[in-house]
């Protein structure tokens, strides 16, 4: 049986006949596509599809959810009983309402270039070829390049449905397509590992495999002969990799599930300075060709531009209908689910706006300091914005890059760090949804020997 509209619009139909107050389906069809090669020859060859349904319910300010895999009629009859039954049992949250009427998307027919025809057509042997490409362009980059831990390619094609009570009905198309390549340098008895990919929703925008290949090997070499340094307090420059990773501890703090917990330092903070004055950060769910660009959210709300932080200045949390109402604000239509749960809240295009700065010019402002070009592990609290991570990079003398680092730890608080930003680069590139230029922060601990 094929899922349309129709389907889940019967769905929602019998979840009120049995007592919901409100409710709404979601189905995702997904096909995935992997190959990893590894010295010119397959590893893995993978390819599965799946479907499912899930249904969520508010019954009296009571919420379940149930998901099935089954679309027969009987197994839709259980799903539907199972959902009302268990919003019965949970406890009231006054928060828990699907959207009104009024703020739903009307027309879900925006065209942004979501699907990729050309994605859905590729062949396996052409996937095939393109792993091997960017692993022989690493291969053969430097005699260094001695071995590799392997080259992927992937593909995924998509298909959302959502049908709610609140009288929303849409659905969209959607494909990635993603290389990622993993060469090994080796000089004398030392071995390092670079690794470098790209992923977007056009197979005409992702970097050639020979491009993904050569950075990859770059990343690799420049690892060669790395050291710790004496523990110091630097400025630091992040590459555009390691900048990224910032953004993304930083989206936990102003995701409005964190923000309603009061488990972020950026409670309160809405309309405050909180970062150098040349700082802007978005979240744009209408960026055309985009990796998180879609027509509507989870809840059925037309995705928006949403100036988090303008200047310097905390506009906006990211916040889906449930967090919206906890905080008395509106959602910003950033509501993300899967087949079972409530929404959450997730980043559609989030990145930092391109400053004016080379990244030469940006390493060149330096006298000592460290160049990041690697992050390690998870050392952020958003609750007191406290930071550190390994990290792993270039030594920077006299505005040059000299000496590998690796095996130290940076260190600092998110409120200085935000606010010590004082040159922002102008090399933003999405390589997904979220993406960041070059960053130069006017100090941070180094700790290494």
């Amino acid at each position: 049986m094929e899922i349309t509209q129709e389907l889940l619009s019967d769905i929602v139909s019998s979840a009120l006949k049995r007592g919901a107050t409100e409710a709404e389906v979601i189905a995702l069809e997904t096909t995935d596509f992997s190959v990893d090669v590894r010295l010119g020859e397959i590893e893995t060859l993978e390819e599965s599809a799946s479907r499912g349904l899930g249904l969520r319910v508010i019954y009296e300010g009571r919420q379940a959810s149930a998901s099935t895999s089954d679309i027969q009629s009987k197994s839709l009859e259980k799903l539907v009983a199972d959902a009302v039954e268990m919003a019965r049992l949970t406890s009231v949250d006054e928060a828990a309402v699907l959207p009104s009427r009024a703020d739903l998307a009307g027309s879900t027919e925006v065209d942004l270039q979501l699907y990729d025809e050309t994605i859905a057509a590729l062949p396996t042997e052409r996937k095939i070829e393109m792993a091997k490409a960017g692993e022989n362009a690493a291969r053969s980059f430097d005699p260094r390049i001695t071995n590799s831990e392997g080259a992927r390619c992937s593909t995924t094609l998509g298909r959302m449905l959502l049908v709610t009570s609140s009288g929303f009905v849409g659905e969209y198309r959607g494909t990635h397509c993603g290389l990622m390549v993993a060469p090994i340098a080796r000089d004398g008895e030392q071995m390092q590992v670079g690794g470098w990919g790209d992923r977007q929703r056009w197979i005409n925008k992702l970097d050639s495999p020979e491009e993904i290949g050569h950075e990859a090997a770059r990343r690799a070499l420049r690892k060669l002969g790395a050291h710790k340094t004496h523990t110091q307090e630097v400025p630091i420059v992040f590459d555009a990799a390691a900048s990224g990773e910032l953004l993304d501890s930083f989206f936990d703090a102003v995701s409005g599930e964190s923000v309603f917990r009061h488990a972020s330092f950026l409670v309160g903070r809405l309309n405050e300075v909180i970062a150098a004055p040349m700082l802007t950060i978005i979240d744009d769910g209408r960026l055309q060709g985009a990796v998180g660009s879609r027509p509507f959210d989870s809840e059925g709300l037309p995705t928006r531009r949403t100036v988090v932080v303008e200047d310097g200045v905390l506009r906006s949390y990211l916040l889906n209908t449930y967090t919206a109402r906890k905080l008395g604000l509106h959602s910003t239509a950033n509501a993300t689910r899967g087949l079972t749960g409530a929404p959450g809240v997730g980043a559609t295009n989030f990145f930092i706006a391109p400053g004016k700065y080379a990244e030469d010019e940006m390493i060149a402002s330096v006298k000592n300091g460290f160049y990041v070009t690697e992050m390690i592990g998870f050392g952020f609290n958003p609750v007191t914005g406290d930071y550190s991570r390994g990290a792993a990079g270039q030594w920077i003398e006299n505005g040059r890059l000299t000496s590998p680092i690796e095996e130290v730890t940076i260190a600092g608080n998110f409120r200085d760090m935000l606010r010590g930003i004082e040159m922002i680069g102008n090399n933003l590139r999405f390589r997904g949804n979220l993406a960041a230029p070059s960053l130069k922060i006017n100090k941070m601990m180094v700790s290494g020997e």
